[in-house]
C-alpha cells in the first residue's frame, strides 16, 4: 500500500494533551488497527483528514462515496487515493453514502464513522434511522473534549451540539455516554461539574433542579467510578479559587474533567468561546450509537480532525 502524502502533519504543537490523545490512539491501534468510515469524503479538507489519520496509525480508513469525486478531491488535497480502500456510492445522493457506512457498521466492519462533505443531517439521519441506523437502547448525545491553555487537564463538555432542551432524562443519558467515554480514554474516576446559572438550588432555574437530583442519582451509584456535583456556576466549577472565594467545600471545581451543561444555547455557546476567546482547541463525538460517529465542520483545524478520528477509536474499543 502506498502512502497518500510524503509524511504524517504533527499540527498539535500548542495543544499538548490532544497531541498525547493521539499518541494514545496510535498505541492502541498498534495492537488492533480501527477502520474508520470516512463518508462523502469529496473535498479536499476530507482528503487531508483521511491522509492524516492513516499516516499517523490511528486507523485504517474506509473513503465511502462517488469515485470520481473522491479522486478529484484526492487530486486537489494531493493525496494518493490508491492507499485506501473506497467504497463506491451514488453520486446524485449523499445519503447512500451514509447508508452503506451504516450498514458497513451494523456489520462490524467498521469501528467509527467521520463526517466528509456532506451535511451532518444526511449522515445523522441514516445513524438514527429506527429500521436501519445505528440505534441503541443509549440516547444520542454529543461531548468535545477540550486542550485549554488556561487548564490543567482536558476537559469535556456535553451536550453543546445534538440535545437542545434536554430534560432531567436526557441529562442522565447525556451524563452516561460522557462518562463513558472518558473511562474509556482511562479516567477510572471522571469529575463531573453540573454547570447552571448559579450555585445554589433555585426552584425558579429548573437546572440547579436537575442539578440537584443528579447529584443524588449519582451517590445512589447512577455512574460507579465518577464523582458527580453541582450545581456550579461555570466559574466556581472552572476556578477553585473562586469556588473558596465563595465558601464553597468541593472536590470538584477547578478539577473537573466533564462539565454538563444546561442546554444546547450554553453549550454551545461556552464551546465556542473555547475556541474563538480562550484558545482552546478539541475533538468531538456523537455517543449513544453502536459505533461513535464524528461530526466535522469545514472550519474545523486538521488537529480538530485528526483529534477527534483519534477519539472515536479510543471510544470504540471494546477491551
Amino acid at each position: 500500500m502506498s502512502k497518500p502524502t510524503s509524511e504524517a502533519v504533527n499540527p498539535g504543537a500548542s495543544y499538548p494533551r490532544l497531541t498525547e490523545l493521539i499518541e494514545q490512539a496510535k498505541t492502541s491501534a498498534a495492537s488492533a488497527l480501527p477502520v474508520l468510515g470516512l463518508v462523502y469524503p469529496c473535498d479536499g479538507l476530507s482528503m487531508e483528514a483521511a491522509a492524516n489519520i492513516h499516516l499517523q496509525g490511528i486507523a485504517r480508513v474506509v473513503l465511502i462515496g462517488p469515485l470520481d469525486r473522491m479522486k478529484r478531491a484526492a487530486d486537489t488535497a494531493g493525496v494518493d487515493l490508491s492507499a485506501f480502500e473506497c467504497v463506491h456510492a451514488d453520486a446524485a445522493a449523499p445519503e447512500s453514502a451514509a447508508a452503506c457506512a451504516t450498514q458497513w457498521a451494523r456489520e462490524g466492519r467498521l469501528t467509527a464513522l467521520m463526517k466528509g462533505s456532506l451535511h451532518t443531517d444526511e449522515l445523522m439521519s441514516a445513524v438514527v434511522n429506527r429500521d436501519t441506523g445505528l440505534r441503541t437502547d443509549k440516547r444520542i448525545s454529543h461531548a468535545f473534549v477540550f486542550d485549554l491553555p488556561r487548564y490543567h487537564k482536558l476537559l469535556a463538555l456535553a451536550d453543546c451540539v445534538v440535545n437542545i432542551a434536554p430534560d432531567l432524562k436526557t441529562k442522565r443519558d447525556v451524563l452516561g455516554n460522557a462518562v463513558g467515554l472518558l473511562q474509556k480514554l482511562g479516567i477510572a474516576q471522571p469529575k463531573v461539574a453540573i454547570v447552571a446559572a448559579v450555585e445554589s438550588v433555585n426552584p425558579a432555574i429548573p437546572a440547579t433542579l436537575d442539578a440537584q437530583e443528579l447529584v443524588q442519582q449519582s451517590k445512589n451509584g447512577a455512574w460507579p467510578g465518577a464523582l458527580v456535583e453541582g450545581p456550579f456556576g461555570f466559574d466556581n466549577a472552572f476556578s477553585a479559587q473562586a469556588a473558596r472565594l465563595k465558601g464553597m467545600n468541593s472536590q470538584v471545581a477547578g478539577d473537573a474533567d466533564l462539565m454538563l451543561m444546561p442546554d444546547l444555547n450554553a453549550g454551545n455557546m461556552l464551546y465556542k468561546s473555547f475556541v474563538y476567546v480562550g484558545g482552546g482547541e478539541c475533538a468531538g463525538l456523537v455517543l449513544g450509537a453502536q459505533v461513535p460517529v464524528v461530526l466535522t465542520s469545514r472550519a474545523d483545524s486538521l488537529l480538530a480532525r485528526t483529534a477527534s478520528a483519534a477519539l472515536a477509536t479510543l471510544a470504540g474499543r471494546t477491551h
